[in-house]
């Protein structure tokens, strides 16, 4: 076989390379990117919450309304743990199956969850529900109690119109990065290029050895070798970028940014609830 041909077949695996591991690296770059977008809403909203904990021309909050403050904070924290539990299909417990009677599967789920709790599971409110069996999704389900608060943060005074409009639109935009990054996790790329591409592949570190023979004689077996090396880990990277929010090396470090956001908000509840020095004076209770 002339060596003629190994060019143009180049041309095209290379092409074929080049889309894979570009598609690949948008997905993973955009899933950091959304990933950023959901804890920077859930810092802003906490700030919004501790800041705005109180009206300047009212009675200062009682006992009760502080406590609704923080566990509004708290569910806000565990917002990011279910968000990435979620992406990564690791549940509380064990998920009954959907096809079992409804008494049975509230049993199944009740000994489940008593065995294996989240790790936010101190975060939520005693009694807390997950309707995870019946479709609903934790996050979602946790978006609801946030803006109930923001309402009730209304109603007593504690925030403008203006400011609770503005809450709603990043508790939006945190739903609908959320929603992205599960398109994102569920959607992989098509199996019948997927495929092709290996198949590919495969014919083309096939035909290299007859093409090269004539030429490099033995060399050409390492030639080869090498070439289908690099090839394939190509190939392999973009196959770890695809779902970027897993437990690979080189997938994002949700883990860490979810650890992030959690000693910052802890370290700015325990001010708050002291009226420490990064809160004003009179959000004492």
């Amino acid at each position: 076989m002339p060596s003629s041909v190994v060019p143009s077949l180049s041309i095209v695996v290379g092409l074929m390379l080049v889309f894979r591991n570009s598609t690949s690296y948008d997905r993973f770059w955009q899933g950091n990117q959304l990933f950023t977008t959901v804890s920077t809403n859930i810092r802003n909203l906490t700030r919004s919450c501790l800041a705005c904990s109180y009206s300047s021309k009212g009675p200062p909050p009682t006992a009760s309304e502080r406590a609704d403050t923080d566990r509004a904070v708290r569910i806000l924290l565990a917002l990011i743990y279910a968000t990435k539990n979620h992406l990564r299909a690791e549940w509380g417990g064990h998920m009954p199956p959907l096809l079992l009677p409804r008494s049975e599967a509230e049993r199944v789920r009740r000994e489940s969850v008593s065995v294996h709790k989240p790790e936010y599971d101190e975060l939520l409110p005693p009694g807390t529900r997950g309707h995870e069996e019946s479709g609903l999704g934790l996050v979602l389900q946790l978006s609801i109690q946030i803006e109930a608060y923001i309402k009730r943060a209304h109603d007593r005074g504690w925030l403008h119109s203006p400011q609770a409009s503005q809450m709603q639109v990043q508790l939006n935009s945190l739903i609908a990065a959320y929603g992205t990054m599960e398109t994102i996790h569920l959607t992989p790329l098509p199996v019948a290029y997927l495929i092709h591409m290996r198949q590919v592949l495969a014919l083309f570190c096939c035909v290299l050895p007859f093409a090269w023979v004539t030429e490099m004689g033995w060399w050409s077996v390492l030639m080869v070798t090498f070439v289908s090396f690099t090839l394939y880990g190509i190939e392999a990277i973009g196959k770890q970028l695809e779902d970027p929010f897993g437990y690979d090396r080189a997938d994002i470090k949700v883990d860490a940014i979810v650890e992030d956001l959690r000693v910052e908000t802890t370290v700015l509840l325990d001010n708050w609830r002291r009226n420490g020095d990064i809160f004003p004076e009179h959000l004492a209770i």
